[in-house]
């Protein structure tokens, strides 16, 4: 079986139908992350051993004639923010560079027990702080579509690790933008789970308010077969909920025959690229003819939710990064306590790292909680009031995933102001805590473009189904990067 490219659910079915072997699988990735991957940067490291041992369980599990487990023998990648008893997890950073994960987080305790097969982690943004993963303390990732471009970010080793058909299933984080983005930039699918879906516990913290873990994937289908493994409450994650709904493949529907579908004004905005615009529109004439009734909406705020992102997530993010002092975690500076901390933090951290606290810090100060993050906390709830209004009225809201396709390498990394402008679209989703999905919807340029789904809380059933159809309908998740 030739692995690049395939499902989860092809791999899954060739190997419990034994016309493959879940250790030929996991050897065949392997080999061809070593000879492909210097090319994309999508891997930090592989964990061959522990992934061949695991292969080996599956089998042995085969012949003994057991019940396989929902991902048995499918190979996943991971990134750098998710904790994997005895390897090492950096979040992207200098400061972490020694650090070695004590236990597993929920999310890879559920794929293990589903059978996954943990390849290795994945390059990622300094503490996911970023929207091209150039800030990561150890390399770049580049596009499979065009190696002279990013792959996103922050999530973008492991978007490439998907894109480039090195596995069939990631998992990123998504803050404001990190899965979605990085999928719609390299044409593949990214799901946001609703806040609080998926438990957080093992991930290492950005902005605990927004942070959600969140797969990525080839197909509606294989994003969410891995959401169902590792969604649920978590009694190690008090802001994890308990599901009485399943997201399961067969909630899709093959038509979107009376489905309400809600397009913002605000999306389509001044300064989106043109090609962009009428691809997505495109997308939308097509959710049409399949029966879909549009409907346009207004979501004023929407205007200031990037503003409102940026004021909160840096406050949240700053006090989420003062652990990272070299004592208790980090490397440790020698000399006297103050210089250790100086040294530690001004050595280890990467200047968006400290942008982003410095901003945090001055947010929280005297003086300007008022001012700025008491306001940026008043806009949020008057956006899920907006957001709620509008879910009354449609059951899906549809959208471009980003208003650009892949910028080369280096174009934006001086300009943060542009590399924020990147989440326009995505971060109200996580400011509000509401469930977002890309999918592949053309090419502009020559480069992947996304359309963005989303689905109020926990109605990530709705939200499936109507990106199941769209896929159903059309072959851009079928598109793949020209093998070189």
């Amino acid at each position: 079986m030739n692995t690049r490219f395939a499902t989860a659910f092809e791999i899954r079915a060739a190997i419990a139908n034994k016309a493959v072997t879940a250790e030929v699988v996991t050897r065949d990735v392997l080999k061809t992350i070593r000879e492909e991957d210097g090319n994309i940067g999508a891997f930090l490291e592989t964990f061959d051993d522990e992934a061949i041992a695991s292969a080996k369980a599956i089998d042995e599990m085969i012949a003994r004639g057991e019940e396989l487990p929902r991902l048995a023998g499918v190979p996943v990648a991971l990134k750098d923010n998710m904790l994997v008893k005895g390897h090492r997890a950096t979040s992207g950073s200098r400061i972490l560079k020694d650090y070695v994960a004590p236990y597993d987080a929920t999310v890879v305790a559920r794929l293990k027990a589903a059978g996954a097969i943990i390849v290795g982690r994945t390059n990622m943004d300094e503490f996911a702080m970023g929207s091209s993963t150039e800030t990561s303390a150890w390399q770049k990732t580049f596009n499979p579509w065009d190696t002279s471009r990013i792959p996103g970010g922050s999530s973008g080793g492991s978007c490439a690790a998907v894109a480039a058909g090195f596995v069939p299933i990631a998992l990123g984080s998504d803050t404001g933008g990190s899965v979605r983005q990085p999928a719609a930039l390299c044409g593949i699918v990214g799901l946001k789970p609703s806040y609080g879906r998926v438990s957080r516990y093992g991930l290492m913290a950005l902005a605990s308010s927004f942070d959600q873990i969140a797969p990525f994937a080839r197909t509606v289908a294989d994003a969410a077969l891995a959401l169902e493994v590792i969604e649920g409450e978590d009694e190690r994650d008090a802001t994890s909920v308990s599901l009485s709904e399943t997201t399961v493949p067969e909630l899709m529907s093959p038509t979107l025959k009376g489905v309400k579908v809600g397009v913002p004004k605000e999306f389509f905005i001044d300064g989106m690229d043109e090609d962009v615009r009428s691809t997505v529109l495109a997308a939308l004439e097509t959710m049409r003819e399949q029966g879909a009734e549009i409907v346009d909406i207004s979501l004023p705020l929407l205007k200031v939710a990037l503003p409102a992102y940026y004021i909160i997530q840096p406050a949240e993010a700053c006090s989420n990064l003062g652990r990272f002092d070299g004592m208790r975690y980090g490397t440790r500076a020698p000399g006297s306590l103050e210089a250790s901390y100086l040294e530690a933090r001004g050595e280890g951290f990467g200047r968006e790292a400290k942008r982003r606290i410095m901003l945090g810090a001055f947010i929280l100060s005297a003086g300007y909680v008022d001012a700025y993050y008491k306001k940026a906390l008043a806009v949020r709830a008057a956006l899920k009031t907006q957001f709620d209004n509008a879910f009354k009225e449609v059951d899906v809201i549809v959208g471009p995933t980003s208003p650009v396709v892949a910028w080369k390498v280096g174009e934006k990394f001086d300009d943060p102001m542009a590399m924020y402008l990147a989440d326009v679209f995505t971060v109200a989703t996580n400011v509000i805590g509401i469930a977002g999905i890309s999918i592949p919807c053309g090419f502009a340029h020559g480069l992947p473009v996304g359309l963005q789904i989303q689905a109020n809380h926990l109605e990530e059933g709705k939200m499936i189904s109507v990106a199941a159809a769209y896929e159903a309908a059309t072959q851009w998740h079928e598109q793949v990067p020209v093998q070189k």
